[in-house]
């Protein structure tokens, strides 16, 4: 999987520590500043304390002298002051006679610590001496302190010996004033309740002075960033990270290990972990081994009355054993005290690997047995899918398959659909183990889905058997599964394997139905489009009769239009799947199939029809319970909003879903274009923080590879706002390739932030072609919003080009274009009227014909709009015109409003645009309070004869002009009849009034300012 390349088996990456590191940081601040501090930190082991404290000494620098110091695993105890005499050997190697002058006076005494100080002085051995010898210690790390911030840490304080804890403590209750920080770790998970270390510590957090960290395991997030530094250069795939995670339970020591492990056993543990994670369990005496053996093949938890069932052992003896392991830290009570847990899942699985051949086995058929005896014995939610995981490893297939079946079932009324597909892939490995008569005996208690065939026999001629559940049916129902959990890649598995199964004459709506889940299968794996399974499935469906699997075809065959070019024939064919879904009381696919039509009218602009549709369905998809339905609905109704422009109903629509999703374990399944729906409009509003928590959040396993380009495009959007163009360019490029790159709601958006890109970038000539592009593909219904901002950029960028050479030839035939387009598409809408206003102004721009008014006018339209990036661009247009006209009062008014609309939308580059306009036409905001709300009113106040723009005198002005037309000095000195000395001032001071560095700046803004004629 990850090739013969080298590994590191510790990640380069500092991951999922910043609070902590940032804590202690803040502690080396404070004591710089005089304030000492002392810091517990624990954490189990292999947790992470060791590089946190590597970390904060390299972020600690220059800024302090950093020692450590480890307590030794000697005896019942540790050596005496172990990590004191360390720090204090460190210290003399880099202070050299630094430390010797501040321990003057007292060095025989320290010799005790560091004979390195000379002989210590013979004196009695009480406790004037001990005393004597912590205060030397405190005078010595107070005197270093003075010339520098001294931090003391002391590891593995769980191995301490008591004359270390108590100079530890006597150091943080007397260097009150001196500039020290006092770090301490241990592991929690070695402090037993009779261990001397934890006494000690709820004493020390007494102090005042003292914090305590507890390193907590890291998140899946975390661990897929650790791996991706320990893999460098490989890439780690998400069944990898989620296997790692699972059995590492984020501990970040073994996520190491087993990263280097799967290279040499990829499901097992290499020998050197499995003998480390085995040392506790096997000091313990046999007998309670022998418990842990049967504790291991219980689960994770096992609940005390099952063990003692399984062991039958008396309680007392049984209770002795077992508190002989949580002592020793093997095992934990569980988190209810009902039962007993391993301290970690993979020491569980080392002792479960350590079992003899066929002990496994026994011993689950021993909780089998107990189980099914008394099913009290475990909750009620668990029983059936504990007693099947027990008869599973019991190996005994007869009772296995239908424990396993009636897990399933019970998985899915949860709708729990993960483990219904694992407990399904048990009963279809176990099928061909089972005898004929349990197989003949096991009924249908419910078919995969509503619209799967319930038997092959023609209608009314049902036999007696024919509700018996065959291969072909659990098949269905793992199909089903997959799907909704994501594992697309295993559904379609299991189509194929039943494609190879079914008659398609004796079942032809049996074999129509697998076609389709091949075709649904397909689509959200990798996009690809679904049609010849949907033709094949009509063909073997023709003259059939009404069935819901033909109402479901049909249905399928107008979605695939919708997603594509969408045609007047898509509505007839989405009304026939709604009639015939009706005819035989299949309601959810009638449901879907109104969904459908509801957003085929919202594409040809019947928005009356598509919302009366559209609220009618959301009330009675509650009724199903379906889930696929429901999070059906969510998605199409958060595009449905988004497309017209109501990004507040389009998150409110969006967060349901999503909620929706991950209530039901769907995420993997579409849990990636729900949150690509919500970041959007969240994007939309200015809501940019969220926006990019939820697009960070996906990075590491929201499914539905068929829509990563989804997400890859709103991170380049986002990246764009903030001003990162490069990051931008790379989240586009990163969408290249995409399996769905024919649908509009894909290449229609990542081309308009294409053109957008390429026009901050000044890349004029690749705007051009990628509109070329899309107007070359032709443009479909139901995506009007998209193409209006599309062709608004693009005319964007072709005014920005205004008088660049290069850019001359085929510059007339793509303003014609973009006016064509745009006469095609509708402006029954305000939004889309709004845009229009914006598009035509632009198009203005391009031409130099552009008025206040037309700006002015746009900027008013606008107002419609929730997002608040088109507004902002239509008043710092107008803005530029009333500064050019002399209008100060109106253009300081029109500036302040977008750029508070710019920031809003958190557009850094539209910020520092209008903050440039303000600053080189020194615009006030006080002048702003001359105008009203808004500078609308000031269209026809404007003088002929204005204030001069930007300051510029009447002469500058005429310098300008010959600027812009590519004059030299000794040109402009001709024409205006002055010295060429007196030019070359006047240009000086024309590029300091316009705050630019050269001439061509000087002459792109005059063009683009108007403040030349064009």
């Amino acid at each position: 999987m990850l090739g013969n390349v080298e590994r590191i088996s510790v990640s380069p990456l500092f991951v999922g520590r910043g609070t902590e590191l940032a804590t202690l940081v803040k502690a080396l601040k404070r004591a710089g500043e005089g304030q000492p501090q002392a810091l517990l930190v624990g954490g189990e082991a292999g947790v992470g304390k060791t590089r946190l404290l590597e970390e904060f000494q390299c972020a600690a620098g220059d800024v302090a002298t950093v020692v450590v110091g480890g307590c030794l695993e000697v005896g019942a105890e540790g050596l005496p002051y172990a990590p004191f005499a360390t720090m204090l050997r460190r210290l003399h190697r880099e202070l050299g006679s630094e430390l010797e002058a501040a321990a003057e006076g007292h060095e025989s005494s320290l010799a005790r610590l560091l004979p390195d100080f000379g002989e210590a002085a013979p004196e009695s051995h009480d406790e004037f001496a001990r005393a004597r010898l912590f205060e030397h210690t405190s005078l010595l790390f107070e005197r270093l302190a003075a010339e520098r911030t001294l931090v003391l840490a002391v590891e593995d304080l769980h191995w301490s010996d008591r004359s270390t804890r108590e100079l530890l403590a006597y150091l943080i209750r007397t260097l009150q004033q001196a500039r020290v920080v006092i770090l301490g770790t241990y592991r929690s998970d070695d402090l037993h309740r009779r261990h001397p270390v934890r006494p000690y510590l709820a004493e020390l957090e007494r102090l005042r002075t003292v914090q305590r960290l507890e390193l907590r395991r890291l998140d899946q997030r975390e661990v897929a960033r650790q791996l991706a530094g320990i893999l460098r250069p490989s890439v780690p795939d998400r069944d990898l990270i989620e296997r790692i995670y699972a059995r590492s339970e984020g501990n970040p020591f073994f996520v190491e290990e087993l990263a280097v492990s799967y290279q040499q056993c990829p499901r097992g543990l290499s020998e050197s972990l499995r003998d480390l994670l085995l040392v506790r369990a096997e000091a313990l005496p046999e007998e309670t081994q022998g418990i842990l053996r049967v504790l291991a093949m219980g689960g994770s938890t096992v609940e005390h009355g099952l063990l003692a069932a399984v062991t039958g052992l008396p309680e007392q003896e049984l209770a002795d054993n077992l508190r002989t392991a949580v002592d020793a830290n093997v095992i934990r009570p569980s988190n209810d005290d009902d039962g007993y847990r391993f301290r970690h899942a993979l020491v569980r699985e080392a002792v479960s690997d350590d079992l003899m051949p066929g002990e496994a086995s026994r011993i689950n058929r021993r909780y089998a047995t107990a189980l099914a005896a008394d099913p009290a014995l475990v909750c009620r939610d668990q029983f059936t899918a504990r007693l099947a995981d027990y008869w599973y490893h019991a190996h005994d297939a007869a009772r296995a398959l239908p424990a396993a079946l009636d897990a399933g079932r019970e998985a899915r009324r949860r709708n729990a659909f993960a483990e219904q597909l694992g407990m399904l892939e048990r009963a279809i490995e176990l099928w061909d183990d089972v005898p004929p008569e349990v197989l003949g005996a096991v009924r249908a208690y419910d078919w995969a889905e509503e619209t799967y065939p319930a038997c092959a026999c023609e209608l009314g001629t049902c036999a007696d058997g024919c509700d018996r559940l065959r291969l072909i049916d659990v098949l269905a129902e793992a199909t089903v599964a997959a799907r909704l959990s994501g594992e697309h890649d295993r559904g379609l598995r299991f189509v194929k394997r039943a494609l190879r199964i079914v008659d398609e004459r004796r079942e032809p709506e049996r074999a129509a139905w697998f076609l389709m889940q091949r075709g649904r299968a397909n689509r959200y794996s990798s996009g690809a489009t679904v049609a010849a399974d949907i033709e094949q499935a009509l063909r073997l469906l023709d003259g059939r009769g009404p069935s819901a699997v033909l109402a479901d075809t049909l249905n399928r065959r107008a979605c695939d239009g919708m997603l594509g070019s969408t045609t007047r024939e898509d509505l007839d064919t989405a009304r026939r799947a709604v009639s015939i879904a009706r005819e035989v009381g299949a309601r959810s696919t009638e449901l879907n199939g109104q969904l459908t039509l509801g957003m085929l009218h919202a594409a040809f602009g019947e928005y009356q029809q598509a919302a009366s549709i559209l609220d009618e369905i959301v009330e009675q998809a509650n009724e199903t319970q379906d889930v696929d339905l429901l999070c059906r609905i969510h998605i199409n109704l958060s595009s449905y909003h988004q497309q017209l422009g109501r990004a507040g109903e389009a998150v409110a629509a969006a967060r349901r879903g999503l909620a929706l999703v991950r209530r039901n374990g769907m995420a993997a399944y579409n849990g990636t274009i729900m949150l690509g729906n919500l970041a959007e409009p969240l994007m939309y509003l200015g809501e940019l923080d969220e926006a990019g928590q939820l697009l960070e959040e996906e990075l590491f396993g929201a499914g539905q590879d068929a829509h990563l380009d989804f997400l890859q495009r709103l991170r380049g959007e986002l990246a764009l706002l903030r001003g990162d163009h490069t990051a931008a360019a790379a989240h586009l490029a990163a969408t290249g390739g995409s399996r769905t790159a024919w649908q509009p709601q894909k290449f229609l958006p990542s081309s308009a932030l294409a053109i957008r890109i390429a026009g901050r970038t000044g890349r004029f000539a690749e705007a051009r072609q990628t509109l070329s592009a899309v107007l070359d593909r032709g443009l479909t219904p139901g995506h009007e919003r998209e193409i209006w901002e599309l062709l608004a950029h693009a005319a964007a960028a072709e005014a920005d080009a205004y008088g660049l050479p290069a850019m001359e030839p085929g510059r007339a035939r793509t303003l014609a274009r973009i006016r064509e387009a745009a006469a095609d598409l509708p402006r029954g809408l305000p939004l889309f009227a709004a845009w229009a206003r914006l598009v035509e102004a632009e198009l203005a721009r391009a031409e130099r014909r552009d008025t206040l008014a037309d700006w002015l006018a746009a900027a008013e339209a606008l107002r419609v709009s929730e997002q608040p990036y088109p507004r902002a661009l239509a008043l710092l247009r107008a803005a530029e015109a009333l500064a050019v006209a002399g209008e100060r009062a109106s253009a300081s008014a029109a500036a302040i409003m977008a750029a508070e609309l710019a920031e809003r939308q958190g557009d850094i580059q539209l910020v520092q645009l209008v903050r440039q306009l303000i600053e080189r036409a020194r615009l006030r905001p006080a002048e702003a309070g001359e105008v009203a709300a808004a500078p609308v009113a000031a269209v026809d106040g404007v003088a002929e004869q204005g204030a001069p723009a930007f300051g510029l005198t009447r002469r500058e002005q005429d310098v300008l002009r010959l600027v812009a037309l590519g004059r030299t000095n000794r040109q402009i000195a001709a024409e205006l009849y002055i010295s060429p000395k007196t030019a070359s001032v006047h240009v000086s001071n024309i590029l300091a009034k316009l705050e630019v560095t050269g001439r061509g700046e000087a002459a792109a803004m005059a063009h683009r300012l108007h403040l030349v004629p064009a």
